[in-house]
């Protein structure tokens, strides 16, 4: 079993929650914690860069000079790549980037990165994270008891309107439900503090993986 201390939002110790071994993965998963990571990234690229080939190009058809007699080099037509304002050669369409990434890898990739984050120490469990006011000061104080100064990741058992008011001005913070918590999140934060309530919902979702693969 391994052991997670909680801490109330004042910094103070107030037990522990024990999540079963059975639910880590830590010996594998980390092709799978590649490719979840590269498809998730290249979603949210717009792929909307687009350039126009000769033949989208406005123009005459008609040839620029003679062919023969001028001592220039022929041309047959002014969209030409090779000119100035002619068409792109190879340029870029609308595409989409999205990757396929089926269901085990991802729930593989999922459990690698909790699993990371639990034994390296970086998710702590705080016995009660919402703030009744959304206040910005009280989102401050909060993370100023709890000694955290770089970027976190609050995680939340279900959404909580004034704590999402109270972060959403704080840099390098964020906040999600654990029923919406990513891998890529997951990775990107070095400190994710995920309230008592949602560790449940948490420990179920570590535990898809090895139903799926029975």
């Amino acid at each position: 079993m391994s052991s997670l201390k909680v801490f109330d939002k004042t910094g103070a110790a107030k037990g522990e929650v024990k999540i079963s071994d059975d639910l880590l993965t830590l010996t594998r998963g980390t092709q799978a914690l590649k490719d979840v990571v590269v498809a998730y990234r290249n979603a949210g690229r717009g792929g909307n860069a687009s350039t126009k080939n000769k033949s989208a190009v406005a123009g005459t058809g008609a040839k620029p000079w003679a062919q023969k007699g001028t001592g220039r080099a022929r041309a047959g037509y002014k969209q030409s790549p090779i000119w100035r304002g002619g068409g792109v050669a190879f340029g870029p369409h609308p595409r989409s980037y999205e990757q396929k990434v089926n269901r085990k890898t991802a729930q593989l990739a999922f459990r690698r990165a909790a699993s990371e984050k639990i034994a390296d120490g970086g998710l702590r469990v705080i016995d009660g994270i919402e703030f009744e006011e959304s206040k910005t000061k009280y989102a401050v104080s909060f993370l100023k008891s709890l000694e955290v100064t770089g970027p976190v990741l609050l995680v939340l058992a279900k959404a909580h309107i004034p704590t999402a008011l109270a972060v959403r001005n704080l840099k390098r913070v964020e906040i999600v439900e654990v029923s919406s918590l990513n891998t890529y999140q997951l990775l990107r934060y070095p400190t994710v503090l995920i309230d008592k309530d949602a560790v449940p919902a948490l420990e179920g979702r570590l535990g898809k993986e090895s139903e799926g693969a029975a």
